[in-house]
């Protein structure tokens, strides 16, 4: 039936049949189904199931829209009168989290097309967000056309039942009421007179001839300035260094002056706040999506996301709410779930004791990384971990930690062989330093990218007390 009416409409549109139809497995969003339609000439379009025919006609139409302003968004070519399907340029299948992940070092960090296409990424944000700032695009902005006070509460209210109950935190439902409030009249005293796209993040940019592409705005409203910086540079899920961080803030700020004038301070202030409000916001779509419909997808991102409002809690940005930031910190105490079966890595700090191992089997191994220099001794490299650049300069530059991890791998490469070869499937190698920052965690991160280029299998990794899980 779907592949019936997605032809039907290709003829009706360009006069000529589709001679083939493929379903495109994976790459729908919100249970949206993906074909390719292709004719005899071998042209190609999307052509969409949709599931919300409202949401369906807003992307129609900003699309419309934002092609006359030269956006680089999809040319959508026809909607169905019924608005549940319609045809969409062909610009692959690749994401910016797929173009991350091919262009993701050994040592965990990204290569340099990667850091060009980011900064190419997030310098044509200011653009969107003031030329895409009129009348003509919120009257087409689904469901709302701009954040209100309605739209935040729903937001944060979404946080407190699909992520605060769901994780059984106990909490004072009218102090934590008033928080909510206090914080949704901060959040509107931010500047909000810009096209806010809402949902900014690697998913929603194609890369189809090494251009960034972007999708899924039919969501965007009028709305505060900075959210979407907050959405794209601290998505849990790609997790990047705080010195890649840095470098796409002043990349999104340089560009931004051509449109408006900011203090750094005033820039930080509500950066700050946009990233609390965002952060409580993905939470509650983890706490939905993964806790409540078991999407493992979603179950990953939940440690990045709680490692991330953790650090906004330790920088005082929940100091004005404080019921919200009695909540925070029963959440940032629970236990951060550790897989039990498989490869693990972990990474850690001697002073806050060895791992244990919770698996039963006992087998593995425990590295010592502190007879390598230590970048932790140097005030530069203090406020750094071992995910960020200068610190894994300093350690190859030295030398010292790969001179180490040479032997390491030559004996896990031996036991993982063999542990394969007799089909055993628990291995724990943990990687200790003095404050499990800088030496462990290069190392934790460097042999967990060596085993799966080596075996081609997963690994679960955990940088202990940076609160930072990737399976």
């Amino acid at each position: 039936m779907e592949e019936e009416r997605l032809k039907e409409l290709y003829y009706q549109t360009f006069g000529k049949p589709a001679v083939c139809i493929e379903k495109i497995h994976g790459s729908g969003g919100g249970g949206r189904c993906y074909y390719r339609l292709t004719d005899a000439d071998g042209f190609s379009v999307f052509g969409i199931k949709g599931t919300n025919a409202e949401e369906d006609l807003a992307f129609y139409n900003l699309s419309q829209i934002f092609q006359q302003r030269q956006f680089h968004t999809p040319k959508v070519f026809a909607i169905s009168p019924d608005h549940m399907y319609y045809l969409q340029q062909d610009l692959g299948t690749t994401t910016l989290a797929d173009y991350l992940k091919q262009h993701k070092a050994t040592n965990g960090a990204y290569d340099n097309d990667a850091q060009t296409m980011l900064k190419r990424v997030i310098s044509q944000l200011p653009r969107m967000q003031f030329e895409g700032a009129s009348s003509e695009v919120y009257d087409n902005c689904y469901p709302v056309p701009q954040m209100d006070e309605t739209s935040i509460m729903f937001d944060l209210n979404y946080f407190k039942y699909c992520f605060l109950k769901l994780k059984n935190i106990e909490f004072h439902e009218v102090r934590l009421e008033k928080d909510f409030r206090d914080l949704a009249s901060d959040i509107l005293k931010t500047d909000t007179n810009t096209f806010m796209y809402r949902d900014f993040q690697s998913r929603n940019v194609m890369i189809h001839n090494d251009e960034p592409y972007y999708i899924d705005y039919q969501g965007g409203r009028k709305g505060p300035l900075f959210y979407d910086v907050a959405s794209f540079v601290w998505q849990a899920s790609v997790n990047y260094p705080e010195s890649l961080k840095q470098i796409l803030i002043d990349e999104y700020l340089n560009s931004l002056k051509q449109f408006y004038d900011i203090s750094h301070e005033d820039f930080n202030k509500q950066l700050r706040l946009l990233l609390l409000f965002r952060t409580l916001q993905v939470l509650g779509a983890y706490g939905y999506r993964g806790l409540w419909e078991k999407k493992q997808q979603f179950i990953d991102s939940i440690p990045q996301g709680l490692a991330n409002i953790k650090s906004i809690l330790d920088a005082g940005g929940l100091d004005h709410y404080p019921e919200l930031r009695k909540a925070i910190i029963a959440l940032t105490q629970l236990p951060t779930p550790i897989p039990q079966h498989g490869i693990r890595v972990m990474s850690f700090s001697y002073k806050k004791g060895i791992p244990s191992d919770t698996s039963g089997n006992g087998g593995g191994y425990i590295f010592d990384c502190r007879s390598s220099h230590n970048p932790g001794r140097y005030e530069q490299y203090k406020h750094l971990t071992g995910l960020d650049q200068p610190v894994i300069d300093f350690l190859e530059d030295d030398g010292e930690i790969l001179t180490f991890l040479d032997s390491v791998y030559k004996l896990i490469d031996f036991h993982i062989q063999r542990y394969l070869e007799r089909g055993f499937n628990d291995l724990f190698i943990c990687f200790g330093c003095t404050g499990g920052q800088h030496r462990s965690v290069y190392c934790a991160q460097h042999v967990t990218e060596h085993i799966q280029q080596k075996f081609g299998i997963s690994v679960h990794l955990y940088h202990r007390e940076l609160g930072i899980t990737n399976i």
